[in-house]
């Protein structure tokens, strides 16, 4: 069940409230009694799990690519990757 945020536009009284989303909206503020407690616009907070997202799928470090030394994965030689940490540089020559 979500959690709505309530506020009267009378006395400023603010309330969160967890109701169903079939259930009818609130109208009159517990404080004062007025009818003017309406509901927020609010945020809303969600966390992103399981596999397929770039925090857990595509983010690595440059070591774990396809030709760096030692990988099975590639005949390419260290020097045609110019990302690859073990690619000798243009400087030293």
């Amino acid at each position: 069940m979500p959690i709505y945020a309530y506020k009267c536009d009378a006395c400023g009284h603010a309330k969160d409230v967890l109701q169903k989303m079939s259930d009818p909206l609130l109208t009159d503020c517990p404080a004062c009694g007025q009818a003017t407690f309406k509901k927020q616009l609010t945020a809303s907070g969600f966390q992103l799990k399981g596999t397929g997202w770039y925090a857990t799928d595509f983010k690595g470090s440059p070591s774990t690519s396809s030709c760096a030394p030692g990988s099975s994965g590639s005949e390419t030689p260290a020097a045609a990757c110019a990302s690859c940490p073990a690619a000798p540089s243009s400087e030293s020559a």
